[in-house]
């Protein structure tokens, strides 16, 4: 079976299912798109490797899976998505110590958390493409100058075949270049990684 390198897309949450998120991965060399849905920590642990400039205070799970892997000279060389099951994901790290090669079982959310902070590509099979991948189109109608230009894929288009820009809770807009820095710190500091993310949005704007 042939292999399909893909790419993260987006990560954003539904706005009628708590605690739900949804991970968007993208067909490199095509227009098809594999959802998965997540966890919290998972998606927030994914966000932060996704945002380089958000450092937490203290190393998340993941992070102290890498730390732990570097000293001990442990290499994740690529995630393979497998199998799928029932709606369920199943993802193996490939990972290499000492030249010897080891297949690891993981949960998607959680190889995909990895392959970031190991820069490794990600892959499934053309056959579960094929089966879940789905195309996402964007409705110009449903856009209005309150919401951003950037595209970000929630749950709830996910079920409704259609994508959406979101809206950010909060308006940064008035905020000063020295403001927003400063806000940047005290989310961070709090661990509120996804007000984070839309300071650092705002800040990449100016």
């Amino acid at each position: 079976m042939s292999l399909v390198r893909l790419n993260i897309k987006g990560i954003s949450y539904s706005q009628t299912q708590n605690g739900a998120y949804a991970l968007i991965l993208n067909e490199v060399d095509g227009d098809r798109k594999l959802p998965i849905v997540i966890g919290a920590f998972e998606a927030q642990s994914i966000a932060i490797a996704l945002e380089k400039e958000i450092r937490p205070p203290r190393p998340l799970t993941h992070d102290l899976f890498k730390n732990f892997a570097d000293r001990f000279d442990i290499v994740v060389k690529q995630v393979i998505i497998h199998k799928l099951v029932d709606g369920v994901f199943y993802s193996s790290l490939i990972c290499e110590r000492d030249k010897i090669e080891e297949i690891i079982d993981a949960r998607t959310s959680d190889a995909i958390a990895l392959a970031l902070r190991f820069d490794a590509p990600i892959f499934t099979y053309k056959n579960i493409l094929d089966k879940a991948g789905i195309y996402l189109k964007v409705d110009s109608k449903k856009e209005d100058k309150d919401k951003p230009s950037e595209d970000s894929i929630l749950v709830d288009d996910i079920l409704s075949g259609e994508l959406e820009p979101a809206v950010s809770s909060e308006d940064f807009s008035s905020k000063s270049l020295e403001e927003l820095h400063k806000l940047l710190e005290e989310a961070v500091a709090n661990e509120d990684y996804e007000k984070a993310a839309h300071i650092r949005d705002e800040i990449s704007k100016r």
